[in-house]
């Protein structure tokens, strides 16, 4: 031992930390003490001892070793056996979800034992191997996940297989002719794995499902629901029951509510909406103030909680947005007739009342169930077209597409258009209430989408932008307004009054890794941002950096890269605030036809109203996990559903050339967004034929070998359409010099 304490004695950190790590993972069952420790590596000096302590102390917190109540430690090794959740994942890198634990464990692909995403095992932790992260191994699978798998049927005379590009499955799977369920070679099933022998490559599985002729727009966008475990189809059960729900506003009914028929009363909706679902009313008050009504679709009348439409929409949680369909949360009876707030119709409500003067400031405001009349249904198109001809709309709404002339008119003449007068009161007030808003730090991502024009066959036959104008943001404000008043109501809890549980919608402060990335990210373009101080000097510096870039050659990309650096909103009975909107207290009450969490809010509005009970917040709380998973579920099926229209319609294309700017740079290649349609694909590392070109990741570009010539984020190029892959659904471009 001399030669290693002369060693010890004059070692650093890393060279102490080397041999702790040799003699735990050589003594896998021998606990030691720190005097234990000292002996053995010789370590006399104070300073030696403290070095050691900490070393353990860095172990201990890595999990590395492990430390019982007589501060002894051992190699972290736990044989016995834990159950939990199994992750798939596409790049190899399972992961094992103990039960009671929010810290996975990795499972290679050798130890996964054919278990599938979504499964519940049985795991046994193997021994630590030195430098290296806890893994797990599958020992039993104890009950197989709903998990379906969607793909392309191969048949052959006594079996077939499905052909899926379902990345967390390296295998295909084998379909016995008897599970086929009378599916053809060439159709698009779902399908559901059975069985997964040790000993075979594929998995066996059965057909739930035929979707139809792979290419056909029905089936494939059938096909992105299913692959997100989505409806595609409406249970007949639910919809009988529907019917059955009667048309008709009784006396009695109307005379429990607050009767707002009389006030001036109008929706304003997408072009193609059927399901309206809220509506403003606006009244001159004596006072010279404005009673401004928000007035929600009153859903949980009709739907009663715990009946067969309300498991259903539950089960859904939301309604799902594809790019040429709308799949419901309610039946159809329900959203777009009994609840819809359609013109000329007595329609029951949940509205919240505000009592505001010019400036918008709030003086008084109630909510409660009423009953009122919608005089007029305007589309944002109309609405927009109102105050543009009348001089109301602001500048920037200006900048983009046709308007109508701005209208001269003496200060006596009314303005032009139906409730012309109604709707510019209401976009002053709502621009108001918005800069009041931004003044306090909210922050603003207003990012055109890109919307297409389609076929009746629902093929893409050309795309247009889509940007939110004073018409979209009138209603956002005094929609985000009752929310923002509703959420106060409950939240805010005066001293001696007891807590009672509620749906809010939450949106934590960015991580602070995430947001030294972005600073590192926008350095490189010579921006700053702040991450430290306060909220609101964060909250500042964040928006200041999204004005600098307006109208700058990155302004996508790095307002991309910001929305990724923020926090996801999501659903919480523990209050944290809002911190994109800057709202103390925020929650969802204004879409019940769509979002289940407005329905929950209803309910426990009218619970609380009437004095009851508190419910019980774990299940709630479990109930708003389930909401947000859903939302982001159904949010991902948007996306895709956008992606393959983009290679469908580029597809019409192929060998055309198109200009286009840089929007993204991987080790892999260049992503290119085409000017005109916003359609992105790649333009691969391979394909750039004049030089040697490498990805620099610490100044986000490629640059050549020998040429040195570099692709930067926002660089305009121009590209040819290659290849147009729908099944992989990847858009494949090639640079013109």
């Amino acid at each position: 031992m001399n030669s290693l304490h002369k060693e010890t004695s004059r070692k650093n950190k890393r060279q102490l930390l080397q041999l702790l790590l040799d003699l735990f993972q050589n003594n896998p069952e021998t606990e030691y003490g720190l005097n234990d420790l000292f002996k053995i590596f010789k370590l006399k000096t104070h300073p030696l001892k403290l070095l050691c302590t900490d070393i353990l102390d860095d172990l201990v917190a890595d999990d590395y070793i492990t430390i019982n109540t007589q501060r002894r430690y051992r190699l972290t090794t736990r044989n016995h056996v834990m159950t939990g959740i199994f992750n798939r994942k596409s790049n190899g890198r399972n992961s094992f979800l103990p039960d009671g634990e929010d810290k996975a464990i990795l499972v290679a692909e050798r130890n996964s034992h054919h278990a599938l995403d979504g499964d519940r095992v049985k795991a046994t932790l193997l021994a630590r191997r030195r430098n290296h992260s806890r893994e797990a191994e599958v020992i039993e699978i104890i009950e197989r996940s709903s998990k379906t798998f969607v793909g392309t049927l191969k048949v052959m005379r006594d079996f077939a297989f499905l052909l899926t590009n379902d990345r967390t499955l390296t295998s295909d799977i084998f379909i016995p002719k008897r599970k086929l369920k009378g599916g053809k070679n060439g159709e698009k099933a779902v399908v559901r794995i059975t069985d997964w022998p040790e000993d075979t490559k594929n998995p066996e599985g059965e057909v739930i499902d035929i979707l139809g002729v792979a290419g056909d727009n029905n089936t494939e966008m059938h096909a992105i629901l299913a692959e997100y475990g989505l409806p595609y189809f409406y249970p007949k059960a639910a919809e009988k029951e529907a019917e059955k729900i009667p048309e008709g506003i009784t006396p009695e009914e109307i005379s429990l509510r607050e009767d707002l028929r009389d006030v001036t009363t109008f929706t304003i909706d997408p072009y193609d909406a059927k399901d309206f679902d809220d509506a403003l009313s606006i009244k001159k008050l004596p006072n010279g103030n404005w009673e401004i009504g928000v007035h929600i679709a009153d859903v949980t009348h009709y739907v009663k909680e715990g009946s067969l439409i309300d498991k259903e929409a539950k089960k859904r949680s939301t309604s799902v947005y594809l790019v040429d369909r709308t799949i419901p949360m309610l039946p159809e009876r329900l959203c777009n007739y009994l609840c819809s707030l359609r013109p000329n119709e007595d329609k029951l409500t949940f509205s919240v009342i505000f009592e505001m003067d010019d400036k918008a400031d709030i003086k008084n405001w109630h909510e409660g169930r009423t009953v009122t009349h919608s005089n007029r249904r305007f589309t944002y198109e109309e609405v927009q077209n109102i105050l543009e001809q009348n001089g109301e709309a602001s500048e920037e709404d200006l900048t983009h597409g046709d308007h109508p002339q701005i209208l001269k008119r003496d200060k006596s003449e009314k303005p032009a258009g139906d409730y012309a007068e109604e709707l510019i009161t209401l976009n002053r007030l709502a621009k108001c209430l918005r800069k009041k808003r931004f003044s306090t730090g909210a922050i603003s991502f207003n990012r055109p989408e890109v919307r297409f024009k389609l076929d009746d066959k629902g093929h893409p036959i050309g795309t247009y932008v889509k940007i939110a104008k004073d018409a979209n943001k009138l209603v956002e404000e005094f929609m985000l307004l009752a929310n923002r008043h509703v959420a106060q109501k409950i939240g805010n809890t005066p001293k001696g009054s007891k807590f009672k549980p509620f749906v809010y919608r939450i949106h934590d402060v960015p991580d602070l890794e995430k947001l030294e990335n972005l600073k590192a990210f926008v350095t490189k373009f010579g921006y700053n941002l702040r991450t430290t101080g306060s909220k609101d000097d964060v909250t500042k510096s964040f928006n200041k950096l999204l004005a600098d870039v307006h109208g700058k050659k990155e302004q996508a990309v790095i307002e991309d890269v910001a929305l990724r650096s923020m926090q996801k909103a999501r659903y919480s009975t523990e209050n944290i605030g809002h911190y994109g909107l800057m709202f103390r207290f925020y929650t969802h009450f204004t879409s019940p036809i769509r979002r289940y969490p407005d329905d929950l809010v209803h309910r426990l509005l009218d619970r609380y109203d009437r004095g009851g009970r508190a419910v019980n917040q774990k299940q709630l709380e479990d109930l708003c996990d389930y909401c947000s998973h859903m939302e982001l579920l159904a949010a991902t099926a948007e996306r895709a559903s956008i992606k393959y229209k983009q290679i469908e319609y580029m597809g019409d294309h192929l060998g055309e050339i198109f200009d286009g700017k840089v929007s993204s740079i991987t080790e892999f290649g260049l992503y290119v967004e085409v000017d005109e349609n916003f359609c992105e694909g790649m333009v691969p590392i391979h394909s750039l034929s004049d030089d040697y070109y490498e990805f620099d990741e610490r100044n986000y570009c490629l640059r050549g070998r020998r040429r040195r010539r570099t692709y930067s984020i926002g660089d305009p190029v121009t590209i040819r359409v290659v290849d147009a892959n729908l099944e992989r659904r990847q858009l494949d471009f090639e640079l013109i010099e």
